[in-house]
């Protein structure tokens, strides 16, 4: 309202200095504090104080709704979208529960007309119902799964450890972030269905890149735009000089990795990111497209995958131990951890989960409704509700025999 009474930069400033404010204390306190003590001891100066701020409980999702409400005002400020006079319209908007604390990151322009006036159908209401159900067992179904083997070649010691351990580890935390990160989206959606709102997509089979802008095209969609809008292009985007463009890349890529916590492991995961898509700008996409797609591809997939260590270890050591023992090829496997931690559950899980993140199961629905008969396609319809049912069923007995189902995201 202040922007949209002449104030525009005052009320431009005072926007982002309150949101990027709490984010600053509450998220990066700690880790600010943490790093200034080092170098406070490295001088010997006194660090009994310092302690005091650096103990800050995070609240749930900071980053995503602080992130929406300067979209907001930026926005406002740019001119796209009139202020919004009716504060419970913005609280709505700024609050909404379905994607309040892990996203998608949704655009005030884009569900400004459903805050006053949204449809609730039966039609979307059990569009989401599905949607949610997906959601749902993409988490526990297949992340949690992941998440066991995953957590279990991560907490070895690299003694114990073993090249092949190391490698299902990594390749089970890849397959278990994308189905937990992306089942908490398609819940998201599917709930602001139910309530009549259409959110955006955020995935889009990530895996499937062959580069790694192609990557950020598709991976967490609503993030990678709101720093091209938002953050890249204000830096100046790609209108300046190459070098100009190169640097505008590796900042956003570092706030990016910042973005997702405040460790050291995260900025690295981010630079690798942002190196990687510089190494592209510069020529290598060429190179890209001539070996052709499944080179492509596996090269895209080696770069995250790599990059993932980073986002899961427990500090830098870690990272660089574990990738250490990935690439030490001791074939000395630990045979005692493969026999608990494989089991028939994870086996059957790993391969289902390499195809749904792929579009192979999309491709075949859409080819059996092209070729099917009005008759058949009621039995199609029959049985994927059959098959929704029976996955709500399996999710609630998951539900029931384990308590703990954090998603990744929250932290965030």
């Amino acid at each position: 309202i202040i922007i949209s009474k002449s104030w525009r930069k005052l009320g431009l400033y005072l926007s982002i200095s309150f949101n990027l404010g709490i984010l600053l204390y509450f998220k990066y306190s700690t880790f600010i504090f943490t790093n200034l003590s080092k170098v406070f001891e490295i001088f010997n100066f006194d660090i009994e104080n310092i302690t005091y701020f650096s103990d800050v409980i995070l609240p749930l999702g900071i980053s995503f709704y602080t992130f929406q409400t300067m979209s907001y005002t930026i926005d406002v400020y740019r001119g796209t979208i009139k202020a919004n006079k009716n504060f419970i319209h913005f609280a709505m908007y700024v609050t909404m529960f379905p994607q309040l604390i892990a996203g998608p990151i949704v655009r005030y322009s884009s569900i400004e007309k459903q805050l006053s006036n949204h449809n609730m159908s039966w039609n979307d209401f059990e569009d989401g119902v599905k949607r949610f159900i997906i959601g749902l067992s993409k988490k526990l179904i297949i992340a949690n799964n992941c998440a066991f083997l995953a957590d279990g070649a991560f907490n070895l010691p690299p003694d114990e450890s073993s090249s092949l351990i190391a490698w299902l580890g990594i390749i089970a935390y890849s397959f278990q972030i994308y189905f937990d990160f992306s089942g908490y989206s398609d819940m998201a959606i599917g709930l602001g269905k139910m309530l009549g709102f259409n959110f955006p997509e955020n995935f889009n089979y990530p895996y499937v890149s062959k580069s790694i802008r192609e990557f950020w095209k598709r991976w967490h969609i609503t993030l990678s735009n709101w720093f091209r809008d938002y953050l890249y292009i204000s830096l100046g985007g790609n209108k300046r000089s190459n070098t100009k463009t190169y640097i505008n890349l590796i900042i956003v890529f570092f706030i990016t990795g910042l973005w997702h916590g405040a460790n050291w492991n995260f900025i690295m995961w981010g630079m690798i990111h942002g190196l990687f898509i510089t190494i592209e700008r510069l020529g290598f996409s060429k190179t890209l497209n001539k070996i052709g797609g499944v080179c492509s591809n596996l090269y895209a997939l080696f770069v995250v995958v790599i990059a993932w260590v980073f986002f899961r270890a427990n500090n830098i050591q870690h990272a660089f131990n574990y990738i250490e023992t990935m690439f030490n090829f001791n074939l000395n496997t630990n045979f005692e951890y493969l026999n608990f931690y494989l089991t028939k559950e994870i086996i059957f899980i790993c391969p289902l989960a390499f195809v749904l993140s792929t579009p192979i199961y999309s491709h075949i629905l859409n080819y059996l409704n092209l070729k099917s008969t009005s008759a058949w396609s009621k039995i199609i319809i029959a049985s994927n509700n059959a098959c929704l049912v029976i996955l709500m069923l399996i999710c609630f007995i998951y539900i029931a025999t384990d308590s703990y189902n954090p998603f990744i995201y929250f932290r965030f």
